[in-house]
């Protein structure tokens, strides 16, 4: 392979390369080409793939294997080629055959490269940072998952109430006859979940048990189920259980048995430091967002076109796969939405601009501060990520592209540097009547709050990043999250006594037989 020209076009941030590859070289690639394909020709006279090569080109023209072996070489040249020149390659290449003989080929291959730019400004930047304040409701409201985890629900002898449990039997008849998953029998029902069918759960209300009752219902004209939709029906419901929710005093044992602390003001202190903490690396995340919008305000250039078709493609790719873990294809979810793929490409289009103006924003600051990420600075990056979470180093580093980790890294960095050097407007946010109201004050006001604005803010507020990855996908800036269309995933199939949800069982439950299916 050699390089036998290079022409730049700085206007569209493309350069085009002409690259030679030789006899030997495209020999090689053609015998490779005559090894893939011989087992799919057929020649008189010889057993399928046993035919020499001579005897097929011979038969078939010289040029047989001329188009496999370019593709089978084309790829590496034109790579290699790219690493020589030091481009930094951001679309696959357009590439084009211009000369093209037994003594090898020439191409052409036009790369889109990173444009480079400067900022204006990215030092003494200017934003709203709020500094919320954790009221005792915010506690309260903290503590109460606690409580509701350590709720048990306990039998009780008198009727069921709303918020109650009820353990029953039942059977659906429509017309006096059984209707297919109609029946349940020692089935949990939370009463007030509202996961059947409107009426059911009321008319439950009142059982006690060993208690049965007939209960007449009509499902709604929507049911999806067409056989019952709007039909009149009976439950046969026997009650055999009734449990009520247990919650367990609110003192100092609750805070041993639920924290590592000895009494429940302690518990609470320690639960308002974390809403704090959570509460300021959100505003810390809004705080570098809105600064990153600024810097990105300052990238005013025309993006190359094919820089901006790989980014939507990546988001694409990743949306597939996210999809892909809830069990849905991309077709399924296209058809579901009733989009088109085209569709979908321009309605990514825009977060895929936003998240390329976000890494040549942040580049030109890694540039600017000289920035450098060390072999070392990922190792430790890679164990920290290990640690996180609970993984084997080596299923960490397994296939991790550790320069696309670096990039990266030095990004993070960058970030930092600029919400280190920017000039935040404090703002408080007092509750005020149930509501939030905003107020600016001064540092002298918030001495306390804002000594570490300084620092760089915990994960939560920190730029993405994608250590485990075994290869760099830039679908996201480093604040921004990428705009994406929501997944629905279609619904289970559910029972006929049931609502849009499915009942949510509390505790254990006696044997279960069928479960009445579909939902309103």
């Amino acid at each position: 392979m050699n390089v036998k020209s290079v022409v730049e076009n700085k206007e569209k941030y493309e350069v085009e390369l002409t690259i030679e590859v030789g006899q030997e070289e495209f020999e090689a690639g053609l015998d490779k080409a005559y090894r893939k394909s011989r087992g799919n020709i057929s020649v008189p006279g010889f057993r399928k793939g046993k035919a020499p090569r001579k005897v097929i080109e011979g038969m078939y023209g010289a040029g047989v294997f001329y188009e496999d072996a370019i593709e089978e070489i084309y790829p590496q040249a034109c790579l290699q080629a790219i690493q020589e020149q030091g481009l930094d390659s951001v679309a696959p290449p357009q590439v084009e055959v211009t000369e093209l003989g037994k003594e090898g080929f020439t191409f052409k291959a036009v790369v889109t490269v990173r444009p480079v730019i400067t900022l204006k400004q990215y030092k003494g930047l200017e934003a709203d940072k709020v500094l919320p304040t954790v009221t005792d409701e915010a506690v309260e409201n903290e503590l109460k998952q606690y409580v509701e985890r350590a709720t048990q629900l306990e039998p009780v002898d008198r009727a069921a109430e709303m918020g109650d449990s009820v353990v029953m039997d039942y059977q659906g008849l429509k017309d006096g006859v059984a209707f297919d998953g109609g029946t349940a029998q020692g089935y949990e029902l939370a009463l007030g979940s509202h996961t059947f069918i409107p009426g059911f759960e009321e008319q439950v209300v009142g059982m006690k048990a060993g208690e049965e009752k007939t209960i007449d219902l009509t499902f709604p004209e929507e049911y999806h189920a067409e056989e019952l939709a709007g039909q009149p029906v009976q439950f046969k419901v026997k009650c055999i259980e009734v449990k009520e929710k247990k919650a367990p005093a609110i003192d100092d044992e609750f805070a041993k048995d639920v924290s590592e602390f000895d009494t429940l003001a302690e518990f609470k202190e320690d639960l308002k430091q974390k809403i704090v903490d959570r509460n300021m690396a959100q505003s810390e995340a809004k705080f570098r967002q809105a600064l990153l919008a600024q810097m990105c305000d300052q990238v005013d250039i025309e993006l190359p076109e094919a820089m901006v078709n790989t980014q939507i493609d990546r988001l694409v790719d990743n949306y597939a796969s996210r999809l892909q873990q809830q069990g849905i294809s991309m077709e399924m979810y296209l058809q579901y939405m009733q989009m088109s793929v085209d569709k979908l490409r321009e309605d990514l289009k825009e977060p895929a601009v936003t998240q390329i103006k976000q890494q040549l924003a942040l580049d030109a600051v890694v540039a600017a501060e000289e920035i450098v990420v060390t072999d070392e600075d990922v190792e430790e990056e890679v164990k920290k990520a290990a640690a996180n979470l609970n993984v084997p180093y080596e299923r960490v580093v397994d296939g991790l592209d550790r320069e696309a980790l670096k990039v990266d890294l030095a990004r993070d960095r960058a970030m930092a540097a600029v919400a280190a050097a920017a000039k935040p407007h404090l703002i408080a946010a007092e509750p005020d009547n149930g509501e939030i109201k905003v107020t600016e004050v001064t540092k002298d006001d918030v001495k306390e709050e804002a000594a570490g604005e300084e620092k760089p803010a915990e994960e939560e507020a920190k730029p993405k990043k994608r250590t485990t990855r075994a290869k760099k996908s830039e679908e996201t800036g480093e604040e921004g999250e990428e705009k994406k269309p929501a997944a629905k995933k279609p619904r289970a199939k559910k029972t006929a006594a049931e609502g849009e949800e499915a009942p949510k069982k509390t505790t254990t439950r006696k044997k279960k037989a069928e479960e009445p299916k579909g939902e309103e």
